[in-house]
């Protein structure tokens, strides 16, 4: 099809998760509660560490931009997805669409390297505890930080970029919460294959590569555990990594039984479900995941409480 012959959209009409009205109600309630505890609940745990001197090392330091990756990847999509929840008119502008599908990929690609950052840093931690604070020094927790916010936002604008010079035709329906990747691809009236391989290149070094450093680092953490003699020792180990394998198994879990399928690749209903994980239950989960699973998290919280407690007591006196 030639481009003369081609209309170009302007917006796109998001469908959502349900077109009944009530439904709608008691979604824009449920999510609306549920991001509101997401944004709390991790702008306490980044306050919580930069209060107490306790919470000032690399583990924690990678834990305050894992939480702002989860704040701003939830308000990315929450926002936009709670306003159309009790709207008539579900569109959404092509530029902001766009803007929408940079944030959230270049998000999450900056979650799955921190996720494999963290676990170097764990891996360090267990395996070469006597030069931990050597190597896990400032300046290379920077750059590794630095890293991943690069890769994850450059892979994005990269992405974004080539779907959005695809051209859409009249085809504006997109059948999702959001503007997810793939979704946008194949509202495309022209092959799509050089895409189709671009995403494929990006999840292998934004997903699968974090994936296999994240399983290496685990692989040597749990052979240096079990050579530990002693059962105390060896659940003090456990424990300095429980929290960041139980999120690593959150986010990398339904990505892999929902993608890694002999026969079939997601549906539309997976896509969204697949989304609404990302976008409002771990993000939720993981300041909760730290903070009960984590002796140093549960005692800043205890000493928080505790000052707070005493400021109140001098003002009512």
């Amino acid at each position: 099809m030639g481009t003369d012959n081609q209309t170009w959209v302007r917006e796109f009409i998001l469908l959502g998760l349900s077109s009944d009205w009530t439904i709608q109600v008691s979604l824009f309630i449920l999510f609306f509660t549920t991001y509101l505890i997401t944004v709390l609940g991790n702008f306490l745990i980044v306050l919580l560490i930069r209060q107490d001197s306790r919470l000032h090392t690399p583990m924690y330091f990678f834990l305050t931009n894992l939480s702002l990756v989860d704040v701003f990847y939830a308000t990315t999509i929450v926002p936009q997805m709670l306003a159309h929840f009790l709207a008539e008119h579900k569109g959404i502008p092509v530029v902001s669409c766009a803007a929408q599908l940079f944030f959230s990929l270049g998000l999450g690609g900056i979650e799955f390297v921190l996720l494999a950052v963290m676990a170097y840093d764990r891996y360090v931690a267990v395996c070469n505890p006597l030069r931990y604070s050597v190597i896990m020094h400032a300046g290379l927790c920077s750059r590794l930080a630095i890293t991943s916010w690069v890769s994850g936002s450059v892979n994005s604008l990269m992405q974004t970029v080539i779907t959005f010079q695809l051209p859409m035709c009249s085809n504006k329906f997109i059948d999702h919460i959001s503007c997810e990747l793939l979704v946008v691809v194949r509202l495309a009236c022209v092959d799509t294959s050089s895409n189709e391989v671009a995403i494929m290149v990006s999840s292998i070094i934004l997903l699968m590569t974090p994936f296999c450093l994240v399983l290496l680092s685990y692989v040597q953490i749990i052979s240096t555990i079990l050579k530990i003699r002693s059962t105390e020792g060896r659940k003090k180990a456990f424990h300095t990594c429980a929290s960041h394998l139980t999120v690593v198994g959150l986010c990398y879990g339904m990505a892999i039984v929902t993608y890694i399928q002999p026969n079939s690749s997601p549906s539309v209903l997976q896509e969204k479900l697949i989304s609404l994980f990302y976008a409002i239950l771990t993000p939720m989960l993981n300041p909760m995941i730290y903070s009960l699973r984590n002796k140093e998290v549960k005692g800043a919280w205890q000493k928080l409480l505790g000052q707070l407690y005493g400021l109140s007591s001098k003002v009512v006196t």
